[in-house]
């Protein structure tokens, strides 16, 4: 391994707001993915409303992010050079820029309580938020601040909440492991290790936080930046952070359970349609066909998730999710 000089002509920027008032302490990225640029309009709309005092920060102190990813942000792209929303953690010796984004961010959520982190995605859908896990002692993410992160969830001003990421990437994990052991090779390095899976929310649990990722909208959706500036003040009165009266819960939010993912196999494997994240699945009906002509087939009714015609062989093609009346 070779550590890697940080790109001069990039930075990293945040902005902080300290009451003095003691309360929570709010982090609010933007931009993790250079092409969703809906969180950082967003935030640039509260810190504009800041500067000319149209909001105050009574209580607690909030941080921004407006580009958490500075190299995809200036490259328009999701990535600068691998997914900064995965195997996130500090690293000794970095090996990428992301690498370096991770040894200035992680400290910086490790200072915090509560993460807001605000993306947007590429085929016309409606937000959602995505949720941790329960209350759990369990080995893959343990966590004790459930109850929060729901409640802040019905209150960010989307109808639709999905949980069960992680799990279900462990899940994928284990089955790329077996596969690996059966035909002989060496399991990669990257999909195949469950801490590949861990991003900003997952990373900000770790460090006893609680966290959401809001799905703003499309990228492209001029109504997106405008569901993310609303999350943010809806957060921050929440929070009791600002004197704006507290937001009332959601009377309805779709509930939804990630319980599988299935891998892209060959460069070949095609969907059978263009899927959109929510699309109506039956038992039976045809997602797409592997190389060979094998078809690929919905086990039970539900909704695909992340779809990704692009993806790589080897890497995760679409997630299935059902109905989770429990939340």
């Amino acid at each position: 391994m070779r550590d890697l000089e940080p790109r001069p002509d990039l930075h990293f920027k945040s902005v902080n707001l300290t009451a003095p008032t003691a309360g929570p302490r709010l982090i609010v990225l933007g931009a993790v993915h250079g092409n969703e640029t809906c969180g950082t309009r967003g935030i640039g709309r509260v810190l504009e409303d800041l500067e000319r005092q149209r909001l105050k920060i009574v209580s607690g102190s909030v941080t921004f992010v407006p580009v958490a990813n500075p190299l995809a942000y200036a490259r328009g792209e999701r990535e600068g050079e691998r997914n900064l929303n995965r195997n996130l953690a500090p690293k000794a010796h970095p090996e990428d820029f992301e690498d370096h984004v991770a040894n200035w961010l992680c400290p910086l959520l490790a200072r915090h309580d509560v993460l807001l982190d605000l993306h947007s995605f590429r085929a016309r859908s409606e937000p959602f938020v995505l949720v941790g896990p329960l209350d759990n002692s369990g080995d893959i993410q343990p966590f004790a601040q459930a109850a929060q992160e729901r409640t802040l969830a019905r209150r960010l001003g989307v109808k639709r909440c999905v949980d069960g990421w992680l799990n279900t990437y462990a899940l994928g994990v284990e089955r790329r492991i077996r596969e690996a052991v059966a035909a002989g090779r060496t399991p990669d390095a990257q999909t195949e290790d469950t801490r590949y899976g861990v991003g900003t929310t997952e990373y900000m649990r770790s460090v006893g936080g609680y966290a959401l990722t809001l799905e703003c909208g499309q990228h492209d959706d001029p109504a997106a930046p405008e569901v993310a500036y609303q999350a943010i003040l809806r957060t921050l009165s929440h929070l009791r952070m600002t004197p704006a009266l507290a937001p009332e819960p959601a009377d309805r939010m779709e509930a939804l359970s990630i319980h599988e993912v299935t891998d892209k196999r060959h460069e070949d494997d095609a969907f059978s349609r263009t899927w959109s994240s929510f699309d109506r699945l039956s038992k039976g009906d045809l997602i797409g066909t592997r190389h060979d002509g094998t078809p690929v087939i919905a086990v039970g009714d539900g909704v695909i998730l992340f779809p990704d015609a692009n993806a790589r062989a080897g890497r995760e093609w679409f997630y299935l999710a059902r109905s989770n009346p429990a939340f």
